[in-house]
């Protein structure tokens, strides 16, 4: 679940991001950025209720939940800023909500690869759900052995006085998945270490190894199934 303590910023901490001179602006700067992200928090929130219902109602139809666990996570200001310099654009909140897809992000870890299309397929047939983009690495993974369904919807949040559109990005896998991407990540980038070649193969064989776990489960499942 997103943790529960909400981004403060004084003003040494955000006077790097203002323009020269503008320190009068911090308090307007600072509480429309925090609005922003409660904005975003209130998107993540609607998402993960949507996974919740749905596995909720897939556990009375199946007797089994096709969700392992839901994470989510608000991009912080420093990574935000980065990538809005990488993109050569003005750091402001209006070029932040418009340009950048992955600001709320929620993660959906699923038991089997079939879960995973069937979640997506069931929240994309909501109709308050739009759907912006879509990445299929369990189809075509990355050349690092990466796999994942990446989806950048958006999705209403209804306020006191008005109704906001906010996108979402949205990361389904497996648990296998999961394993390899989190150990990847903590392994490929830690700070003054030089990957190698070696290494980089020795990973893909391990999603290789992972890929085929998936398989070999959902074949066994299958088994069962019929089974019943």
């Amino acid at each position: 679940m997103m943790q529960k303590d909400k981004e403060q910023y004084n003003v040494k901490q955000i006077q790097p991001f203002l323009a020269e001179g503008a320190e009068e602006h911090f308090f307007q700067i600072m509480q429309g950025y925090n609005r922003m992200m409660a904005y975003y928090r209130c998107a993540i929130m609607e998402v993960e209720t949507k996974f919740n219902v749905l596995n909720e109602e897939f556990s009375l139809q199946h007797d089994r939940n096709p969700i392992s666990g839901i994470k989510s996570r608000l991009k912080s200001l420093p990574s935000i800023r980065e990538k809005m310099d990488r993109k050569g654009l003005e750091f402001n909140l209006q070029n932040v909500e418009k340009e950048l897809n992955d600001v709320a992000g929620v993660r959906v870890i699923c038991s089997f690869v079939e879960d995973v299309y069937l979640l997506a397929d069931a929240l994309l047939k909501q109709d308050d759900i739009t759907l912006l983009e879509k990445k299929d690495y369990i189809a075509h993974p990355k050349e690092n052995g990466y796999r994942s369904l990446h989806l950048i919807v958006t999705v209403p949040i209804f306020l006191e006085h008005e109704k906001r559109i906010m996108k979402v990005e949205i990361q389904l896998r497996t648990i296998a998945m999961d394993f390899w991407a989190s150990l990847e990540h903590q392994i490929c980038y830690k700070k003054d270490f030089e990957f190698t070649e070696i290494m980089a193969k020795e990973l893909y064989e391990c999603a290789q190894l992972s890929a085929d776990l998936d398989t070999r489960m959902d074949n066994l499942r299958s088994q069962v199934d019929l089974q019943k």
